[in-house]
């Protein structure tokens, strides 16, 4: 498998129908066609062979780029697998152990406080009795939050101090870690699950126990080994801008909250035309289609690929191991806020969430599959028992907007014949 994106098997050969795997190129074109999608690209392979490219529309509407095989996306949160991945290679080496509160490298967070009650302004807060731990880190469970929630008087906090869609200009990692020790956390850490920054605090402790800036971990233990040569935070000096897709939002008003149309969203997409001060593990990187398949193939093949190995298979099974205390699923244990997954029948590990019951999920899936997505809606899946991975790529925010990926997993799943 290369990182061009050359089809190198023919379907049949490993239990797909080409005319079927077709039928995911119409629907998202369907998209592209009414003007909720500017463009996309999907991947498709089955037992390590790539048997479907998909593309269409433009990677730019306005100036009339198309997308193209070798298009950067800013893959926002489909960073924190790399991250978490970062953080289990240390684990490998001895470097800490899953329960070790992180506030023996991070001292800011030993004595942040927990919501009680209260407004943003005048919260009511209570000593943690429980420290935030490594394992907290890697499954969200960490009592850290969003900004852009909108849904608990803390997010407010964080959006007071500029943690909304960004961070404030200039701060670096240790600076942002610091500003977010300093707010409340939502819940006493372990007991509940909520999306938040808990993988960019995780790319912190990288950085402190490696002893090196993440970008630098990145390009020289995951991206050199695998092969990906086009991923990096930000643009890099040698990049062509007009390689990066155009950022866009949904502009809504349709019944049912179907989008009207997109805009393009210019400022926020700049940031990622350079490298940050702020080297975000939780939703940083940049990256194309080729590379990005071949982080995912590392993943369903068990930690390594072309010769580069990253991780044990041992390590990597537990982390697509559901960690949700009791098995439960995210929607019966997790906060009722946007996450980058439907959370009934679903769980959550060391950096994925993995469907544990197909019927409740309400999508033809296997069970075990596991998976994330960015808030641009680009999206992955490894399904373990079918031996498939499948990618997605576009720049539309927020991720809730269309049914993407569950429409991928349907039609994925209706191509596969034996």
């Amino acid at each position: 498998m290369s990182g061009q994106l050359q089809v190198d098997t023919d379907p049949a050969e490993v239990g797909l129908d080409a005319g079927r795997l077709a039928r995911i190129d119409r629907r998202m074109a369907r998209y592209v066609d009414d003007g909720q999608l500017p463009g996309f690209l999907l991947t498709v392979a089955r037992r390590g062979r790539l048997v479907h490219v998909g593309r269409g529309g433009s990677r730019d509407v306005e100036n009339g780029r198309p997308v193209e095989p070798d298009t950067r996306w800013r893959i926002f949160s489909m960073t924190k697998p790399v991250t978490s991945v970062a953080a289990m290679m240390l684990y490998e080496e001895g470097a800490f152990q899953l329960t070790d509160p992180i506030s023996r490298w991070l001292p800011e967070f030993a004595e942040t406080r927990v919501y009680v009650a209260g407004s943003a302004m005048k919260p009511v807060t209570a000593p943690q009795t429980e420290p935030i731990r490594v394992w907290h880190l890697l499954t969200h469970m960490s009592g850290l939050t969003y900004g852009f929630h909108h849904a608990h008087p803390v997010d407010a906090m964080y959006r007071a101090m500029g943690h909304e869609w960004g961070t404030p200009a200039g701060a670096d990692s240790a600076e942002v870690c610091r500003q977010w020790a300093s707010v409340p956390l939502v819940f006493q850490p372990g007991t509940e699950w909520n999306y938040g920054v808990s993988t960019d605090v995780l790319g912190r402790l990288v950085e402190v126990i490696s002893g090196q800036p993440l970008d630098e971990f990145f390009a020289e233990r995951i991206f050199a080994p695998l092969g990906m040569a086009d991923t990096s935070f930000g643009l890099r000096p040698e990049d062509d801008p007009e390689s990066l897709a155009r950022l866009y939002s949904a502009v809504p008003g349709r019944p049912g909250g179907a989008p009207t149309g997109i805009a393009p969203l210019d400022a926020m997409g700049a940031a990622a035309l350079a490298k940050p001060a702020f080297l975000s593990g939780g939703g940083g990187l940049v990256s194309t289609a080729g590379d990005y398949l071949r982080f995912v193939e590392m993943l369903r093949r068990g930690g390594s690929f072309d010769g580069g190995r990253l991780l044990g298979p041992r390590t990597l099974a537990h982390m697509v191991t559901n960690h949700i205390p009791g098995g439960q699923d995210l929607e019966t244990f997790g906060r009722p806020l946007f996450a980058e997954t439907p959370l009934r029948g679903v769980g959550f590990g060391l950096g994925f969430s993995m469907v544990l019951d197909p019927t409740r999920y309400g999508v033809v899936s296997s069970v075990g599959d596991y998976s994330w997505g960015g808030a641009a809606s680009t999206a992955f899946y490894v399904d373990p028992v079918e031996d498939l991975t499948v990618t997605f790529y576009t720049q539309l925010l927020p991720s809730s907007t269309l049914p993407i990926r569950n429409y991928l997993r349907a039609l994925v799943n209706q191509a596969i014949v034996t």
